[in-house]
């Protein structure tokens, strides 16, 4: 049997390494956890560089073979309508209503090979915004409120703000509070407003501010433990925010798209998506943390050239979901480089799932998890690049398989936030940020 003192005191010596370690590595900016991780491959260990993120969702599950990941040597029913085009990168094709998006190629990081065993919309889109697969007795936070929790921002602008919706149930087990911030309306629109961001017309400063402090009352009264605490009374950090916005005209000017030259909106596209974007793109400016942008319509389980080209019946050329993308979204990172803001600012483009290698006999293709792509731009990674692959007819990753935790764990590592940081529910249970997920090294 061993001898117990000195157990004790190889476990003491070992606490007092890893203390001295830990240390060592916060002033150098690295987690512990994710310093071994790194060491482990004789890799150096990079500073996280993203100060804020933006999420284009892609919303219904878009298609990897007519976008990111085209078979041009496949048969006709697998490959599909469109045809790959050459990028500013050799070697990296896209489809040929990409050609703006091609241009920034440079800036890409192209994954291929995303995998999930999940194709329904709801399962689907909670496992790849969170990381975790969906469980029935836990609600697991998306990424814009880990980060609201985590890194609230200075500002008075929210923390995690949705254009133009957020998820109801986005903050998961974390408080309320964390719900991300959603703009509502159209921001392509003329007379676009956003929601909850002007009083109501018999509702002035003066009341507003009597309301203010009434509530502040209350609270005391409910809880005269708070002062004695140093809890500020009516300190419903949701609450204060509001009025903090309500009352200042520089978050209303955030908001405010006029206040952008006509050439810097018309590089974005005039629809909706284009002008999500650009809104986006001043909020990362003013220091939000997290934007999701999200654009429906992917689910083209009918003539998906219809949708992803033409848009609809009788339209011209040039205003289906891929070229309203591709204007936003080659806009969006031309935009923040030229702008000194692509390096520290993630760009994420994705959705839930791809679609079926073959096409129906409705001329679509349907839910398909197996492998699709995901696109990634900024915070310092390694661009004009592809990770992974599918398999030659666009139906099995081939190589490097990433799953939606990988992706989770890279994306909180991009922004600084350790993959191991523990969050305690309600009920004093320990949930890590991300469980299980590798660093997608390539990205590095």
């Amino acid at each position: 049997m061993p001898n117990e003192t000195g157990c004790v005191l190889r476990r003491r010596r070992m606490a007092r390494r890893d203390s001295i370690q830990a240390g060592l590595l916060s002033w150098l900016g690295l987690s512990v956890s994710a310093a071994r991780s790194l060491r482990a491959d004789g890799t150096s260990p990079r500073v996280a560089s993203a100060k804020s993120c933006i999420l284009l969702w892609l919303d219904g599950g878009p298609t990897h073979l007519e976008t990111f990941d085209l078979k041009p040597a496949a048969p006709r029913e697998i490959r599909g309508p469109f045809s790959p085009i050459a990028t500013s990168v050799p070697g990296l094709d896209l489809s040929e209503l990409l050609p703006q998006t091609a241009l920034q190629a440079e800036h890409l990081a192209v994954i291929r090979s995303m995998t999930s065993p999940l194709g329904e919309h709801g399962l689907a889109n909670q496992y790849l915004m969170t990381g975790y697969q969906p469980s029935p007795v836990l609600e697991y936070p998306e990424f814009g409120s880990v980060v609201a929790r985590l890194r609230p921002g200075t500002g008075l602008l929210p923390p995690f703000i949705a254009i133009p919706e957020g998820n109801s149930r986005s903050s998961g087990f974390l408080d309320s509070a964390f719900q991300p911030f959603a703009t509502g309306g159209d921001p392509s629109k003329a007379d676009f407003r956003v929601r909850d961001l002007s009083l109501f017309a018999e509702v002035d400063e003066s009341r507003l501010h009597r309301r203010r402090e009434f509530v502040r009352a209350f609270e005391q009264a409910r809880d005269p433990s708070s002062a004695t605490l140093g809890v500020r009374p009516g300190s419903d950090v949701a609450f204060e925010q509001a009025c903090r916005m309500l009352l200042s005209p520089e978050a209303t000017r955030a908001f405010d798209l006029t206040q952008e030259p006509d050439e810097v909106r018309a590089r974005y596209g005039p629809r909706m998506f284009g002008q999500s974007c650009l809104l986006a793109r001043r909020l990362v400016e003013r220091g939000v943390p997290f934007v999701t942008v999200t654009n429906a319509g992917w689910d083209t389980h009918d003539n998906l050239v219809l949708p992803l080209k033409e848009g609809f019946a009788g339209a011209k050329v040039g205003v289906g979901l891929i070229p309203v993308f591709d204007a936003a979204f080659s806009a969006l990172i031309s935009d923040l480089s030229e702008r000194g803001l692509l390096q520290e600012t993630l760009v994420i483009a994705m959705g839930e799932f791809g679609r079926t290698p073959k096409l129906n006999s409705r001329g679509g293709r349907d839910h398909w998890p197996r492998v699709f792509s995901v696109v990634l731009a900024g915070a310092g990674i390694s661009g004009g690049q592809v990770i992974g692959a599918s398999d030659r007819i666009g139906e099995s990753p081939a190589e490097d398989p990433v799953t939606p935790s990988d992706l989770a764990a890279s994306i909180y590592t991009l922004l600084g936030i350790d993959p191991a940081h523990e969050f305690v529910t309600a009920d004093g249970r320990p949930i890590r940020v991300n469980q299980g997920g590798r660093l997608i090294r390539q990205l590095l």
